[in-house]
């Protein structure tokens, strides 16, 4: 990919009203949805293309939920099942349920993940697009459930192979469609830098998080080397926890830097960094040279706009670790993780995507 990404974002944006009232409906795949969700695309299309970004998304309109491109495609998940999570906010407002399945049985592949986005995407993005997928590391935390999955699955690294295998196969399709930007989203890198998730990692998944760790990275590498071909740019985003405004897990990138940093075979790293929640910015000394940061500085939870100088401040404190030329800036999180998305409007978004274009053009031009 020949282009200078500078003004990037995570991929999700807010579902427009009809979207929305279709799913709630029980609305899945007619017809009227997928003219929604057309014409829903093409909007927020043009919208990116007006305000400047450089990587543009079909704001994930045609997914229940960031996740939802590999469960609408695979069966074995029991949407009658969850494993509890406590949620943090500024809000009161409550966090979406069911967010995901427990698997209960084999998983079986009934089609391709993307197949029903990339064409339509590519044919009408008119410049550089993004697809983005979850990690498979996401699924053995939230959908193996001891004494549920064990059948099919005995053990979690089980279920993650397995999970794998679909992932890979799609990042090679992904490849092969010429997709130029395929984004790989790894929420669950923070269990591994958050002291009770850690804790969590061993009573309940029953091992020890370092070991579960290398697990997680050899899966996601084996992802990335599928799709690895002259020309496209592989990157994966961290964050806390993104639902209605909430989050899960808080923490600085310290505890996993030096090896995750080093390991993983991305070209970019979309690093969470909105506030305190997520530390300080010397763990990026340990990014390799030649690789790019992008900077997660702006909020997609919250509503209040950020102030461009203070941005721009903590931008060139982030060049004290890596050259200012491997940086880029984009919100800290996608604005519709899930599909009722975050507690702000679609001007307030808008305006957020706005002061990320306008920053990164003061800041490398």
């Amino acid at each position: 990919m020949s282009a200078v990404i500078r003004a990037d974002h995570i991929g999700s944006f807010l579902r427009p009203a009809d979207i929305l009232e279709a799913r709630h409906q029980g609305d899945d795949g007619s017809e009227h949805l997928h003219a929604l969700e057309d014409a829903a695309v093409l909007h927020v299309l043009e919208k990116q293309r007006e305000l400047g970004l450089d990587v543009l998304s079909d704001g994930e309109f045609r997914r229940n939920g960031f996740m939802g491109d590999l469960t609408a495609a695979v069966d074995g998940f029991d949407y009658g099942e969850g494993i509890p999570r406590t949620w943090k906010s500024d809000t009161s407002v409550p966090a979406a349920q069911p967010l995901r399945g427990i698997v209960t049985g084999k998983l079986k592949q009934k089609r391709g993940l993307t197949e029903h986005e990339v064409p339509f995407l590519k044919a009408n993005a008119h410049g550089t697009y993004k697809m983005t997928l979850p990690s498979a590391t996401q699924f053995p935390a939230i959908a193996w459930k001891k004494g549920v999955s064990s059948a099919a699955y005995p053990e979690p690294s089980d279920l993650l192979h397995d999970i794998t295998e679909i992932i890979k196969r799609e990042m090679a399709a992904l490849a092969a469609a010429g997709v130029p930007y395929i984004q790989i989203d790894a929420p669950r890198y923070s269990y591994y830098l958050d002291p009770k998730w850690r804790e969590w990692l061993r009573t309940e998944m029953g091992g020890d998080p370092d070991k579960l760790l290398d697990e997680a990275l050899a899966a996601d590498n084996a992802c990335f080397k599928a799709a690895r071909k002259p020309g496209i740019e592989l990157a994966i985003h961290l964050c806390r926890g993104n639902n209605r405004s909430k989050w899960y897990a808080e923490g600085g990138y310290d505890a996993i830097a030096e090896k995750m940093f080093g390991t993983l075979d991305v070209d970019r790293f979309l690093l969470e960094y909105e506030d305190e929640r997520s530390g300080s910015f010397e763990p990026l000394r340990f990014v390799p040279k030649g690789k790019t940061v992008v900077l997660g500085l702006i909020s997609s939870k919250l509503p209040r706009m950020e102030d461009k100088a203070q941005l721009i401040k903590r931008i060139e404190e982030a060049a004290k670790f890596v050259p200012l030329e491997n940086l880029a800036l984009s919100p800290q999180c996608g604005f519709a993780s899930v599909m009722e998305g975050n507690e702000m409007t679609e001007d307030e978004q808008w305006a957020k995507i706005g002061l990320v274009v306008d920053t990164a053009r003061t800041v490398w031009q």
